[in-house]
């Protein structure tokens, strides 16, 4: 029995998600005459994601070409002779192990793996010396070696005790009886990997010392991390010496070492209590004391939606680092006298990660129509190394924005937005709009390839996409306005309050600024904090929406503060803690209004998000259902906060189709 033809939005969402093939993790050689990155592909037939390690060379002499064949390559890094490349991969007979290899660069050789280990490998980086490979790998502790284990029999392992928050991590499971680890291994193999970091404490980056005696960490090794959320950068030795750089107070992280060894370029926030801030780049001495912020004069942040990129040194006094502006993100050249930081790419794109070497700064980024390629800075112009941009137009014929500015209601300042036209416009015509609320809330919709824009564009919706206040890509007031009204430090007016009236005003004028809008066919959605806002407006504006879908969403605060993978970390961002004032924490919850919801609401979510766990729909699905209330509810198996962007390529076929179904039924004339 043949299995059913896909409908056409299934169709939709295969050409948009399954053509995808992009670059990522840029690195170059020190001799500055390649750059190594990864490439990543989405497999609908096997329901996979595959990447493999690629190689260009940065003058553009010769095309790009695969150096690795595996089926999950990633992590390349080069050795300082530039004659050596290692990346990561799960070359193992063992299912599940990660292993780390060596490959040689225009020298004779073999590739060698000098590293199998059981919980991944990343933050691979040689030491300046090029005798070290320094990586990070989850250690697990005796209880995932306990009989059965392998099968995912648990009835034999021991009890975990917990003494400690954040033991679980969304897409990870449980990290505190496997926390990660910093781990050096000899780049010939001889020897087997040397955990520098053994105990309780999670570690993130490897930033080798100039005279390769150590590496340069982040970690939270004090006794209240959990309580105080400080994040502190620490030298590891090669003797396994480990001393913090700072000092347990705001949240460091990303360290660098400058070439000449005395400086330690890093990213971070001084008061670790309040969130959001924008995160700078700093500066500190190797043997510790005092720091400098550097990009004090540029009010943005350096932390960015797509990741933070650690700073690059290019000589003892300058650093590069990448920094978001009003839905675009671009490198900036950020020098250790604290002077403006100066930008130096340009136009409506998203710089995803950069790397610069030998004179040569290479990047990966991408536009609204565009996946991400590999660029080298030339002049005036960037040099474009890879053509993933041009295949992906050809096949998914992706469609472009038109960003416009709206003022807030309030006349404070003013609201970045987007529309984008449905496929085959016509002018003469109405259509059907989708009006999407981003996650976070400090992040941004940018000018990057979103595919949930492309599919619901392909379907023949008008989108609409704005940046309220509470996201990132501005001032750090903008993006602390909604912060709670009792916040002892920053109060602002709280979730649901100027961001709703950003929200609606954008909605308002777009509906009277674009005539093929069909102000009486408006549907809306958003998933995390933007789900939150999909519940909150449902409450208070049923009238102004033919349906909402609300995904993985908060819909009650102070049920999340105790259940979430972060649970007790919302107190920096609304105030007081939810124990003391609960009331503070049931006011902001749209599930307490929920009676007042009268549109027809769709409810995804997946059943292993720790982020917003599925009980946040749960609550949400009992009380509209109990109400009579229209509501379809959707849970996916097996997938977790992130479905949207890294679930299995055949969920998110199914969750778009399942969206714009439903859309296409609520919206019709």
């Amino acid at each position: 029995m043949s299995s059913p033809a896909p409908s056409a939005h299934a169709t939709i969402a295969e050409r948009i998600i399954g053509n995808i093939t992009q670059a990522s993790q840029p690195t170059v050689s020190p001799d500055g005459k390649h750059v190594a990155f990864v490439v990543t592909r989405v497999d609908f037939q096997q329901n996979k994601y595959f990447s493999t390690v690629w190689v260009a060379a940065t003058d553009g002499s010769t095309a790009p070409r695969a150096v690795t064949a595996g089926d999950h390559d990633a992590h390349p890094a080069w050795s300082p002779d530039s004659t050596l490349l290692a990346f990561t991969s799960r070359r193992s007979p063992t299912k599940g192990d990660a292993t780390l290899h060596v490959l040689p660069f225009g020298v004779p050789g073999e590739t060698r793996t000098v590293a199998t280990m059981k919980d991944g490998v990343g933050d691979v980086a040689f030491s300046p010396d090029g005798r070290w490979i320094g990586f990070t790998s989850r250690t697990r502790h005796a209880r995932y070696e306990a009989k059965g284990a392998d099968e995912g029999d648990t009835s034999w392992q021991a009890p975990r005790k917990i003494d400690r928050f954040f033991t679980r991590l969304n897409g990870e499971g449980w990290v505190y009886d496997r926390p990660s680890h910093v781990y050096v291994v000899p780049v010939d193999g001889t020897a087997p990997p040397r955990n520098l970091t053994p105990g309780e404490f999670q570690h993130d980056g490897v930033g080798w010392l100039a005279d390769s005696s150590g590496i340069v960490t982040g970690a939270a090794r004090h006794d209240t991390w959990d309580l105080d959320f400080a994040g502190d950068l620490y030298i590891v030795g090669l003797d396994a010496s480990i001393r913090s750089v700072t000092g347990h107070k705001g949240m460091y992280h990303d360290g660098r070492c400058s070439p000449d060894g005395r400086s330690i370029a890093f990213v971070g926030v001084d008061d670790s209590e309040v969130y959001p801030q924008n995160a700078r780049v700093g500066i500190v001495a190797v043997d510790g004391g005092d720091h400098r912020w550097l990009t004090s004069a540029l009010d943005r942040t350096f932390e960015g939606s797509f990741g933070t990129q650690p700073p690059v040194w290019v000589d003892d006094r300058t650093v590069l680092s990448i920094a978001e502006d009003r839905g675009e993100t671009h490198i900036y050249r950020v020098t250790t006298d604290g002077a403006a930081p100066q930008r130096l790419t340009s136009g409506p794109i998203t710089v995803k990660a950069l790397d610069a070497a030998g004179g040569v700064v290479a990047y990966t980024a991408g536009a609204v129509d565009e996946v991400a390629d590999v660029f080298v800075l030339a002049g005036d112009s960037p040099r474009r190394l890879t053509s993933f941009a041009a295949t992906y137009r050809a096949s998914a014929a992706p469609l472009g924005w038109e960003r416009f500015v709206v003022p807030c209601a309030d006349g404070s300042a003013e609201i970045d937005g987007w529309i984008m036209r449905p496929a085959d416009f016509d002018a003469a015509r109405t259509y059907p709009v989708l009006l999407n609320v981003h996650g976070g809330p400090h992040t941004q919709y940018s000018e990057t390839m979103f595919d949930e824009a492309q599919m619901q564009s392909a379907a023949g919706f008008v989108v609409l996409m704005c940046n309220p206040r509470g996201g990132s890509g501005r001032e750090q007031s903008w993006g602390q306005a909604i912060m709670g009204p009792k916040h002892p430090v920053v109060p602002g007016s709280g979730w649901g309050a100027l961001d709703t009236d950003d929200v609606m005003t954008f909605l308002d004028t777009a509906l009277a600024r674009y005539p093929f809008c069909d102000a009486q066919r408006v549907g809306m959605l958003g998933g995390s904090y933007g789900g939150y806002m999909a519940t909150v407006l449902a409450t208070r504006y049923s009238h102004r929406f033919r349906g909402i879908c609300s995904e993985r969403a908060v819909n009650n605060l102070l049920t999340e503060e105790y259940t979430s993978d972060i649970s007790t970390l919302f107190r920096i961002e609304h105030g007081p803690r939810h124990i003391d004032d609960p009331d503070a924490y049931a006011r902001l919850s749209p599930i307490h209004d929920v009676r007042d919801i009268a549109t027809p609401m769709l409810i995804i979510h997946s059943e292993e998000d720790l982020r917003c766990p599925i009980s946040q729909a749960e609550e949400l699905f009992v009380a509209l259902r109990l109400l009579g209330k229209e509501v379809a509810f959707y849970r996916f198996p097996g997938e977790n906060h992130e479905l949207s962007r890294s679930g299995s390529p055949v969920h998110r076929r199914m969750r778009a189709e399942i969206i714009l179904d439903w859309f296409t039924e609520k919206l019709a004339d």
